[in-house]
């Protein structure tokens, strides 16, 4: 079986909408789109380049996946060749409730039944990457359908905008896989794994808290 892989953008407050431009998400009249932009840096754009290696399929929204449509098949040759080469030859496979046109090579729709698409082509792949993709991703959060979550906390506090657990978050246990990593601008990478079971609680003034 395969692992599914989060890589998700938000800022403190835990906004997810639109980090990537203007036009990406205004729904809700949401007035920060771009808001990643001015935050980039040469060590979270590492940290994003590698997180891709070892990609063998996408699973996208359809907001993100008309974006990447539109973009990714003119960027070989280009500065982000690697990437473009990579997600241009690798199947993308499409959430969407329409009947959206799948003009880019590779790419296929996701039946009705989510859940159980997912599962078949966690199946079929080794490493599938999300990106992007709220609606999406909050669902595969809700289904527990994810293996690890690549979060970027971005220092900025929007106020507005969909959030990454809103739409029905489920309690669960995460684990951080690694050191956080933080770039000049304070992005800060947290990769967390899925863990078994529920949160758990306890009494602060327990002896072995130290109180």
């Amino acid at each position: 079986m395969g692992l599914i892989h989060i890589e998700m953008f938000a800022t403190l407050d835990l906004v997810g909408q639109a980090p990537g431009g203007p036009e990406e998400d205004s729904e809700g009249g949401f007035p920060f789109g771009g808001w990643q932009a001015p935050l980039l840096d040469e060590v979270s754009g590492a940290q994003v380049a590698a997180a891709y290696e070892g990609t063998d399929a996408l699973l996208l929204g359809r907001r993100t996946y008309d974006i990447f449509a539109a973009y990714w098949p003119h960027q070989e040759g280009g500065e982000d060749d690697d990437i473009a080469t990579l997600f241009n030859r690798i199947p993308k496979y499409v959430a969407s409730r329409g009947r959206p046109e799948l003009s880019w090579a590779g790419s296929e729709q996701l039946g009705p039944d989510l859940p159980a698409a997912v599962r078949e082509i966690r199946d079929r792949h080794e490493d599938i990457k999300v990106v992007g993709s709220l609606d999406l991703v909050q669902t595969l959060l809700r289904e527990k359908l994810f293996d690890r979550l690549d979060l970027w906390l971005h220092p900025i506090v929007l106020g507005v905008g969909k959030k990454l657990f809103d739409g029905g978050a489920v309690p669960m246990n995460l684990e951080l896989l690694e050191p956080p990593a933080a770039g000049a601008t304070g992005t800060v990478l947290l990769r967390y794994g899925l863990r078994d079971g529920v949160p758990a609680t306890g009494d602060m003034s327990a002896p072995d808290r130290g109180v």
